[in-house]
């Protein structure tokens, strides 16, 4: 019996093609909107937790109040909290670092990017930690000043000419000497920047004391929170002010999660917008068809069908309808994702994204249930005819 339904709902669908395409349109443009919504967001954080993954869960990240990562500006912290946490025991190394965005010039060419600085003597150890190699060249030692290790696309996109290693730039009036480039990792981050020594950035842009960021590296095994709650008591103690932020990688990601999750509600209820026109859609086509089939309704009526066969009828169609928006919607969402992945490549920026089947049925059981929800009126309304009144209906 649920078979002759299904054929009896094909079979008006297939009447009526170009309405029902139509009608079916609105529901492929809103699940397809949230399904490359949602897959673009989740890339995201998953793009962000690989890269704090990279940037190590023993690592501890302490920086002044208000401070949202390289290229943004900070005040409150000096060599003297560097000097605080550097006492305190189970860590590797302490770094002192500054970030700047500054003029560069080569060849009469001037471009613009981030200048990071972290001790010589570190280089070789916080890349190898953070996962940073260089295709190019060598790492900056503890026998260089004003040399420079610069980002991939830097080397590629920032001059007409492509830098190499031995070539010369110049940051803030000053020349620097190519020694490396770093292998792209698809973070613009890392890719757009040039890395100098801390006592090099120091003596051009004017900073001997100032520190925009230190990062701790905490040995194998060690207690994190435990080291997180104790560089908070040393440096309030030290310095008599709550002026900084004490952040794990997994804090970190964490927060940057909660302000996706966000942005994803949002965009999703946007995307919803859509969603609904395409329900109202179908609401319109059932109510329209439910007139055109007054008759056939009467005639079933009439040679024993009850309310609930013709209820049964008109719901499996416009479910129907909802199904197939549903399919080439979650299709079309998924493949605008992998789109805007190659767009992402294009700009230096690695976007990891996922087919996830479980995800991709709930853009099928979605639009499915948008479909009956608005087929519901109409369907009702087609089982409550008379029989006597359809047949009469012209």
């Amino acid at each position: 019996m649920l078979s002759d339904y299904f054929l009896l709902a094909i079979n008006s669908i297939s009447h009526r093609k170009l309405r029902s395409w139509l009608t079916v349109i609105g529901i492929i443009i809103g699940i397809a909107a949230i399904i490359s919504l949602i897959t673009i967001s989740r890339g995201l954080q998953n793009t962000i937790t690989e890269q704090f993954e990279q940037f190590g869960t023993n690592r501890i990240l302490i920086s002044a109040k208000g401070f949202q990562g390289p290229g943004t500006s900070s005040f409150g912290l000096t060599i003297k909290d560097v000097d605080t946490v550097k006492r305190i025991s189970g860590f590797k190394y302490v770094i002192a670092s500054l970030f700047r965005q500054s003029e560069i010039k080569h060849n009469k060419e001037v471009g613009f990017t981030l200048i990071s600085a972290i001790p010589a003597e570190n280089y070789e150890q916080f890349a190898k930690d953070s996962g940073l190699d260089v295709v190019k060249g060598r790492v900056i030692n503890s026998n260089d000043k004003f040399s420079a290790v610069i980002g991939s696309r830097v080397a590629r996109e920032m001059f007409k000419r492509e830098l190499k290693i031995g070539d010369k730039i110049e940051i803030q009036k000053k020349e620097f000497k190519i020694i490396g480039i770093w292998k792209e990792t698809g973070n613009p981050d890392t890719d757009n920047r040039i890395s100098v020594t801390l006592e090099s950035a120091r003596e051009i842009f004017n900073e001997p004391e100032r520190v925009d960021a230190i990062i701790a590296q905490a040995k194998s095994g060690s207690d994190i929170p435990l080291l997180q709650k104790k560089i908070e008591h040393d440096l309030e103690r030290k310095r008599d002010d709550t002026n900084f932020q004490v952040l794990t990688a997994a804090q970190i990601v964490e927060q940057i999660n909660q302000v996706l999750g966000i942005v994803q509600i949002v965009l999703v209820g946007i995307a919803a917008i859509s969603l609904i026109v395409g329900a109202i859609g179908i609401l319109n086509s059932m109510y329209t068809s439910v007139l055109e089939r007054t008759r056939d309704i009467g005639i079933m009526k009439a040679i024993g069908a009850r309310n609930s066969d013709i209820l049964k009828i008109f719901l499996i169609e416009s479910g129907l309808m909802g199904l197939v928006g549903g399919f080439f919607g979650t299709a079309l969402g998924t493949g605008m994702a992998f789109i805007a992945k190659n767009f992402a490549k294009n700009a230096g920026f690695s976007l990891i994204i996922k087919i996830e089947p479980l995800l991709l049925l709930f853009g099928l059981l979605f639009a499915f249930t948008v479909g009956i929800l608005s087929g519901i009126f109409p369907a009702y309304q087609a089982s409550r005819l008379k029989p006597v009144d359809a047949l009469r209906y012209e």
